[in-house]
């Protein structure tokens, strides 16, 4: 089994999104699936922040070096465009500040590549609607009660936000996830049809 096949849906993309040689710092890198694939596949020069012990432990069993930090406070110990790409997987709702993070992910990366679950997905707002209880489904797997999503993000909030800070949504990609776990491209209607949302996100400046 390759690193590829064991990657989740929106890590493969952001993989395919990754030019060959990067240097890549990867933000919330839990036990360095991605920097294993792209350092490996892709030849990558790749590093890592996760908060968690097990995800620090998994990722030096790896080979891989990673820095134990919490984001909300901010990445100063690198400099303006130290990486080519930094990548923010499945944890822009979990952090305190999303609009600080993603500020200083465009000052250290020329690209930032961005995914987060969509919370104006049809089934989430069905699941509120006629059930009137806070929704569990694969892109949201977590009880209210132990939930680590703190900001309830969707497609239109997320390019909201980047208008905000000036920065440009060069591609997106919003997904639809099946129950195998396969992701497919939405084209119409994102906000409501994508469970999950891909950015690839630039300053204004660097075009």
């Amino acid at each position: 089994m390759t690193t590829q096949d064991i990657l989740r849906a929106d890590l493969q993309l952001i993989a395919s999104l990754v030019p060959d040689g990067s240097r890549v710092l990867d933000l919330g890198s839990s036990d360095g699936s991605l920097m294993v694939h792209l350092r490996d596949e892709k030849n990558c020069t790749v590093r890592g922040i996760e908060l968690s012990p097990e995800g620090i432990a998994a990722s030096v069993e790896r080979g891989l070096s990673v820095v134990q930090a919490d984001l909300d406070e901010g990445l100063s110990a690198y400099g303006d465009g130290s990486f080519d790409i930094v990548v923010l997987s499945q944890t822009l709702q979990v952090v305190r500040r999303p609009d600080l993070v993603v500020k200083d992910m465009a000052r250290v990366g020329r690209t930032c590549i961005v995914s987060f679950p969509n919370f104006a997905y049809w089934k989430v707002r069905g699941f509120l609607f006629f059930r009137g209880r806070m929704p569990v489904s694969r892109s949201i797997p977590y009880q209210w009660y132990e939930t680590p999503n703190i900001h309830h993000t969707t497609v239109r909030d997320f390019r909201d936000l980047c208008r905000r800070l000036d920065l440009e949504i060069v591609q997106e990609i919003p997904l639809s996830t099946d129950d195998f776990g396969h992701a497919k491209p939405v084209n119409l209607w994102p906000n409501l049809r994508a469970d999950t949302s891909l950015a690839v996100v630039q300053r204004t400046t660097a075009r």
